[in-house]
Order: C-alpha cells, then structure tokens, then sequence
C-alpha cells in the first residue's frame, strides 16, 4: 500500500487570517451570493476596483447570462472599468465560453462573466479572468481581489476607457464546428434542452452549419427560468429530456446548464449517461487524431479513464478537481483534454477552456464516423465499471470524517492518497470522498470493477461508516458555546 501522507484534511470554507476575509460572495473558483443581500452594485463596484488594481488591464470583455439581474451587473461593471481607463468589449448576453473565446481570440487583457451558473434565479456573480481566458480562482488571485474590496484601491486614470459593443457568436460557431463538427452527412436527431439559459443562442448558430434536426425544450434565455433553475447534474431534473428522446424517437439528448458551459448527455432510449463515461470516449476520440498526448482527469472516478486513455495511446494524468486546477495542469503538460465528472470537459485547442459546445460536436462525429449510437459506444463501459452515481452528504466536521475514513480503510487498501478529499483503492473497487469547494457537503463517489452487486454493497458499507464518524462528533459539538 502506499504511504499516507499526514497532511491534515482542510476545510475549504475556512480561510486565514479569520479576522479579515472576503465577503462570502467569493468562492473557490468564482464569486456568487444571492442579489442583492451578497451581489449589489456597490460590491460589484468594489470587486471591479479591486479586479483592475491587482490586473492592471487595458482592455476587458464583459459578458452577462439570462439572469435578470446580469444587465444593471453588466452596467455597473462597465462603467466602472471605464471609470479607471479600462477600455471594455461588451458582449452583451453570451453563454461562458463566448466570453472565453472573446478574451483569448482579440488578445484582450481580462475578461469578465456575470453569471452564477445553476444556482437559484435570485442568485448572481462574476467569473474573473485574466489575457487568454486564464481563470482567477482562489490559488491565483481571487482572495487577494476578495481582501483588496474591502478597501479598493485608488486608481488614478488620465482618461475613460470606451466601450465597443460586439458580438462573437457566429465566429465561435464557425470555429468550433470546422475544428471539431462531422463532415459525415448524417441527419441526427436530437433533443436539445437549453433549460432557459444561454445554450440555446449558440445552438442555433451552429446548427446553421450542422445536418441535424433539432427538437427544443426551453430554447429562449429566460432569466426566471419557468421550469426550474438549469441544473442536469440533479436527477430529479433529468426526467423532461429523457422523455422527450424517447418519445421522439431521438439518436440523442443534451442537456446544459444556466451557462451553458456543462454538456450532458442522454443516449437514443433516454438513458442519462454518468460524465464519466464521456471522458474516457471523448479522450479516446481525440487521442485517434494524437496519439501520446496527455489527458487531464480529476480522481473522483479514474479507472475507466485512464484504461482508455493508455489503450489509446494516451497520458493520463490526475489532477485535482476544479477548473482552475484542471486548467492549470493541462497547461503545463500541453494536454489534449481534461475531462470532469461534473460536466466540465476542457481543450487545448479551445485555449484550454471548458466548452458546453466541443463535446457534443465530438461525439455526435464519433458517431457520424463509427455508425454507432450513444449506447453503443458506451455500453461495454458503463458494464466493466460500474458506479455509484455522486452521493451528497452533509457532516459536522468534513476533515475529521475523513481522517477516520483514513483509519479505517489504510490497513488493507492499494493504495490511499489525498489529493482532493481521501482516495482509497481496492482490488476490485475504490472510492473518493472529499468536501465540496461550493457546500457544506462531502462528496461521495465509488466504483467497482465487473461487478454491480459488490459496488452496492460497498457503497452501503461506505455511507454507514461516514455516518458513524458524524455521528460520534455530534456530542463533542453540542459542547462547545
């Protein structure tokens, strides 16, 4: 078995010095609270201050998602940046990687994307990033940005900056479908569900380009989201789309989130498809382009990944969960692809951003060019590992649970690590627990190897051993004034 290392397990939501942090709007890899107790023009007025005092920009995309209150954001932003001699590109209501693609393509010093992704419609917040759509997160500048509102800095400026207003979408479309879109003339059809959020402009724009047929659920951006806040990861969110691929007689279902840069996939019958699996198929479509190059994945659930990846020529490298994180290692080993089983699929040829869009124009060409369908191609895999689906489970004291995961599971495991939250291998099976970056949560995700019964029976065995740990910490807790 592998040593343990002893570093203790952090809480992600505690930062130090605790006397003096950020406002609670400000996360680990972006800024979101509720509008306008958490996100209000004067904070907005603050964070843009503090933004351009630790970027010293010269030139900013701003970009905003249905969120009714992204346009008085978006005003806030603007003139604020202009204030302090920032010239702005205004890109009006775009979907994320709109706002990426504008950043790094015009060579802009930074962008700015007003958007709080799945969470509730009340809510709102900012995605930061600096020249060629790098991400600010927590690790590279988002704490300090979150100090520096406390106390902006003065910025003097000679003169205002001007704001141009512009639009990227139909170049992006146009980029993206001659680097990764079919040229096999196949007329899929396809339920596409934007859930009210901003993958329904873009769609349309590349499907201008594609020889597919579309059916539309919930096309028009609509920040009151009258059919529940976009959010496919949730399974209770999954039944609409999966209904509709069946009753149509659909080759596939996608699903995205509010904006738009998570892609999910349903299969021809109607099936959700865990994003898992669209790692590994994704990674080995790509690696038949570039054999030996590298693949990004988080360790959340790994062997089918790195089975596949190797098998095709491939590097696989873990990396810890997080698009920062993600983006970051893909960077320094010039990778291919990073791939998340949250939905996030990242690429180098897309300035190793994440793209609701490349993923299924990948495997939609996959497709096209194997005469396969969705099921198909991922069957055998979705049989050889099979897993437990993300399991949320709120605890007193993430940290301390997972110390005694540790104890228990150290004796008798492959392999034991804690790159992000507590690993744990096993010949047939492995698991990851770890605390979430956004929730008062542990995250829980197993696999198993050819064998569906032993995975619930470990999974069972695994929740009860986390429940024993919460529960011995109840009493402690219940002690301390």
């Amino acid at each position: 078995m592998s040593p343990v290392p002893r570093t203790p397990f952090q809480d992600p939501h505690v930062s130090a010095p605790p006397d003096r942090n950020p406002p609670s709007c400000f996360k680990a890899y972006d800024i979101r609270g509720a509008v306008p107790d958490e996100i209000n023009p004067e904070l907005t007025a603050r964070i843009v201050r503090a933004y351009v005092g630790f970027l010293k920009p010269g030139k900013v995309a701003v970009g905003y998602d249905a969120r009714l209150s992204g346009p008085d954001l978006a005003k806030t932003v603007e003139e604020t940046l202009t204030q302090h001699g920032v010239d702005v590109i205004a890109l009006g209501t775009v979907a994320t990687e709109e706002l990426y693609f504008a950043t790094a393509s015009l060579g802009l010093d930074g962008g700015i994307m007003i958007t709080a992704s799945h969470n509730p419609r009340g809510d709102n917040g900012f995605k930061l990033v600096r020249s060629e759509a790098r991400p600010i997160s927590s690790d590279s500048g988002l704490h300090e940005i979150g100090l520096s509102t406390l106390d902006p800095p003065e910025i003097p400026s000679a003169r205002l900056g001007r704001v141009e207003r512009i639009q990227v979408r139909s170049k992006l479309a146009e980029t993206l479908v001659t680097h990764y879109g079919t040229r096999q003339k196949r007329p899929f059809r396809i339920v596409a569900n934007a859930g009210n959020g901003m993958a329904g402009p873009l769609i349309r724009e590349l499907a201008a380009h594609l020889p597919f047929e579309w059916i539309w659920l919930h096309e028009v951006p609509d920040g009151r989201f009258p059919h529940g806040v976009p959010n496919p990861l949730l399974p209770e969110n999954r039944s609409e789309t999966a209904q509709l691929v069946h009753a149509t007689g659909a080759d596939l279902g996608l699903a995205w989130d509010g904006d738009a840069d998570r892609c999910f996939f349903y299969d021809e019958t109607g099936r959700f498809i865990e994003s898992y699996y669209l790692v590994g198929l994704i990674a080995s479509s790509l690696l038949a382009g570039e054999p030996g190059a590298a693949i990004v994945h988080d360790p959340r659930l790994v062997w089918n990944t790195r089975e596949l990846v190797s098998a095709s020529g491939g590097r696989p490298i873990v990396c810890k969960s997080g698009h920062a994180f993600i983006k970051e290692s893909m960077r320094t080993n010039q990778a291919l692809y990073g791939g998340e089983m949250s939905g996030h699929h990242y690429f180098r040829d897309f300035f190793f951003c994440d793209s609701g869009m490349i993923p299924w124009l990948v495997v939609t060409r996959l497709m096209a060019e194997s005469g396969m369908s969705l099921s198909q191609l991922v069957e055998e895999r979705m049989a050889r590992f099979p897993i437990s689906g993300e399991i949320n489970r709120s605890v007193q004291d993430p940290g301390t649970v997972l110390e005694a995961l540790v104890h228990g599971h150290e004796t008798g495991a492959r392999s034991v690590d804690r790159l992000d939250g507590l690993s744990v291998e096993y010949d047939s099976w492995r698991f990851n627990v770890r605390a979430s970056n956004t929730e008062p949560l542990l995250r829980i995700n197993l696999e198993a190897r050819d064998d569906p019964r032993l995975l619930v029976q470990k999974t069972s065995i695994l929740l009860r051993e986390i429940e024993q740990a919460n529960r011995s910490l109840q009493p402690t807790l219940s002690t301390v004034p």
